[in-house]
């Protein structure tokens, strides 16, 4: 087999680990590698062989990245923990090196939180420490971002924090105190936070202001360590060595190594710049190139492409999880396509002139290509991105990254005065470049879940043109752009409406949904900087195509109410209805009636007239189509729950409850759960909240009691569709979206 064929056989063979629901036990990688290994003996199944034996690779590598978070929750452990990052305060990453006597390899990473370290930390420390460690858990829900698939990828698969610590070796590596002398040097520059994410990779330090500029425009994909800067510094360490090249006998010189010292550049740049994943994956793929070139034969562009990715798999094959390699892969998968099938034609005009056109028709190419991966992931599209990148790719490549590389080789011997100059004119081009991308209006563009077949349509479209389909098979080709031009949703019927219980942690927001409107009741919590409806339920809403109609509150704690002026920002037109007496919200007492959409809005509490706050003032309403029914009750306790049941208890009586207080033992009293007589019951908490809800005297009750029980901290986004023909539940961690990597990892009763 050629070496392309075995690399497009070992991505094929590590695809499959984005959908496995569960991974297969060792027993049953033991039987795929004895398999494999037989049938490597028949020249025609060669290839399944080795796909066979790929997959095992990969299986194993997946195993063993969530083996901390099944193996290390529940129990102190004791561990040699070595710091990779730090932001000198009460967050850490480190990876621990030893647990007990037990060396690790490869060492897991883990985060800590909370906790002041006893001396000031750095990159490179050493320490011994007593670990509570947690294993990853993140909210989930559909088109959300996946803090799990993410934690995973990273390899950090467990978080927690140390009982104690003792310090083993406190020296800092070389790259943490250099990146402190250079931020040191740095503090007076106004652009420092984006200096250092050039040059270094730090974005932690970039203000929320900057990342959402860069997003509007397009151009994020310039502020961070990528592929365009390491191999920069490739380009520049050829050109060095070239020019050295001058100065020795003919007989001396030759192509060979100009190419290595650019490869040795670009991994002690990669390296300089702490090896973060797409510098990493960026040095693996240039030593593939030049491995190839080395090789004396020539080598097709999609040939190294699949080389270079499958050689990124191969060494981490639990990188096809990450987003980012993804992007970085289809990008540049899409720049081969646009050149090879929509080449430049020969440019009229001089060298400037044919410069700009080259560069718009690269932009163009990029911003139609990457239509697919960019609303896969971002949900949007940045229409101002080719303007902004005109300006901001040849001005950051060629002028601002090179001021900071250059910067950041006399920072180690260079004259002084020469370093501050770099350092300032890279400041004056990164203002310049933020003043011209402020005067841009705001580009953003939001799409939703409809249209993922239409972003292809570039693709398919370019392809159709080239092969000249429209004059050998015109209907063929009307036919395909048809199917990706229509919208994918299926039409609800008229009977058909769904309550969607969001995972937004510890608090509370349900999206009521019929016939593409919404209406929800709570708006999850908020906290210092954002809140639920500013992370989660605005994306969520436009991701499905929904625009709210009103708001249910059910009382005034942040919990339920934080994202009420997020939401009112984006819909202004949306009413509020709640029990508050606010200024512009409509009431919610017992006794008020109201449809919407055709469903009966029944209000059951609390009464007109009392002044009841906090959660016993909760609005509880009943929401039903005539036949199936859900009671939801917000945080609503047990003295509330026996007032209400007092009168009219029996129109009480519902399909599901919304589990009141998050499950707490305050609330769910027995009179209320047998009086609802529901089929099932619904919680919605975060898995580590201090308060351990659900309680499991609560779950317990419930069950007792004939209640079929879901909670967000096991299934995520609980999804229940209603119709004349009945009614069901699914969750998205259990039925709708069941991955190997949406696990509930760790101890299966720890909630607190």
């Amino acid at each position: 087999m050629s070496l392309p064929a075995v690399a497009f056989c070992l991505i094929t063979a590590v695809l499959p680990l984005l959908w496995l629901p569960a991974l297969p036990e060792i027993s049953g990688v033991v039987a795929i590698i004895v398999a494999g290994c037989l049938m490597g003996g028949w020249p025609r199944v060669r290839w399944l062989a080795l796909w066979l034996l790929f997959f095992a690779w990969g299986v194993l590598a997946a195993q063993e990245a969530v083996w901390p978070a099944k193996s290390l929750p529940g129990a102190t452990q004791r561990a040699v923990v070595k710091i990779v990052a730090t932001d000198g305060m009460t967050a850490h990453r480190g990876i621990i090196e030893q647990l007990d006597v037990r060396r690790l390899f490869p060492a897991p990473g883990i985060r800590l939180y909370g906790q002041y370290l006893p001396q000031p930390g750095c990159a490179g420390q050493r320490w011994e420490m007593t670990l509570k460690v947690r294993a990853v858990h993140g909210q989930l829900n559909d088109g959300g971002f996946d803090t799990q698939r993410y934690a995973i990828a990273q390899h950090q698969p467990v978080s927690g924090r140390f009982i104690h610590a003792t310090p083993i070796d406190l020296r800092c590596d070389l790259r943490a105190r250099y990146l402190a002398s250079l931020s040191e040097t740095l503090a007076l520059y106004t652009w420092r936070p984006v200096m250092l994410g050039l040059g270094m990779g730090e974005r932690a330090a970039l203000s929320a202001d900057v990342k959402a500029l860069m997003r509007q425009t397009g151009t994020a994909h310039l502020m961070a360590i990528s592929g365009l800067h390491i191999a920069l510094a490739a380009s520049l360490g050829w050109l060095l060595m070239r020019g050295l090249q001058f100065f020795l006998p003919g007989n001396r010189i030759g192509w060979r190594l100009p190419l290595l010292f650019g490869l040795a550049c670009a991994v002690y740049y990669a390296w300089l710049t702490g090896m973060q994943p797409p510098a990493l994956r960026t040095a693996v793929s240039l030593v593939v190139w030049g491995a190839l070139r080395l090789s004396g034969r020539q080598w097709s562009p999609w040939q190294v492409w699949l080389c270079c990715v499958a050689a990124i798999l191969f060494i981490d094959p639990v990188a096809i999880l990450s987003q980012s390699l993804w992007l970085s892969a289809f990008a540049v998968a899409a720049l081969i396509f646009w050149y090879q099938w929509l080449p430049l034609p020969p440019l009229p005009g001089g060298r400037i002139v044919r410069s700009v056109l080259s560069l718009l028709h690269l932009q163009l190419g990029m911003m139609i290509l990457l239509l697919p991966i960019q609303v896969a992931i971002f949900h949007g599209i940045s229409l101002t991105s080719i303007v902004a990148n005109l300006i901001a790719v040849p001005l950051v490549t060629f002028v601002t990254v090179p001021l900071i590389l250059t910067g950041m080789l006399l920072h180690l011997s260079g004259p002084a005065i020469v370093e501050s100059g770099s350092w300032l004119l890279a400041d004056r081009t990164l203002a310049l470049l933020f003043w011209f991308l402020r005067q841009l209006p705001d580009g953003w563009y939001d799409i939703d879940q409809r249209w993922q077949g239409l972003v292809w349509l570039p693709w398919v479209a370019i392809a159709l043109w080239r092969l000249r389909i429209y004059t050998k098979a015109p209907f063929l080709g009307l036919t395909i752009v048809v199917l990706l031009a229509l919208p994918r949703n299926r039409a609800a019927r008229s009977d058909e409406w769904a309550v969607h219980m969001l995972d937004v942690g510890q608090g509370l927001a349900m999206v009521i949904v019929r016939n593409q409107r919404a209406m929800l009741y709570d708006t999850g919590l908020a906290w210092p900087g954002g809140d639920s409806a500013q992370q989660l339920i605005v994306p969520w809403l436009r991701w499905h195509h929904l625009k709210p109609d009103g708001v249910i509150l059910s009382h005034e704690h942040l919990d339920h109410r934080g994202g009420l002026e997020t939401l009112q920002k984006a819909w202004p037109e949306m009413t509020v209805r709640s029990p508050l007496g606010w200024g512009g919200h409509l009431p919610c007492f017992r006794g008020q009636r109201w449809q919407w959409q055709g469903l009966n809005f029944t209000a059951h509490w609390p009464l007109a007239g009392e002044v009841a706050k906090g959660n016993n003032g909760s609005c509880v309403v009943k929401v039903d189509d005539g036949q199936q029914s859900i009671l939801l009750t917000g945080d609503i306790e047990a003295p509330a729950e026996q007032r209400m049941l007092s009168r009219y208890w029996q129109h009480l009586q519902a399909t599901l409850i919304q589990v009141p207080h998050h499950g707490s033992s305050t609330s769910s009293s027995l009179p209320l759960i047998q009086r609802v007589n529901g089929e099932a019951a619904l919680a919605s908490a975060s898995r580590y909240n201090v308060w351990r809800l659900p309680s499991a005297k609560v779950i317990r009750r419930y069950r007792q009691q004939g209640y079929r029980w879901y909670d967000t901290p096991h299934a995520g986004q609980t999804s229940i569709y209603f119709s004349t023909k009945g009614w069901k539940i699914l969750s998205l961690r259990e039925q709708l979206f069941p991955r190997w990597y949406h696990q509930r990892f760790g101890v299966p009763a720890d909630n607190g």
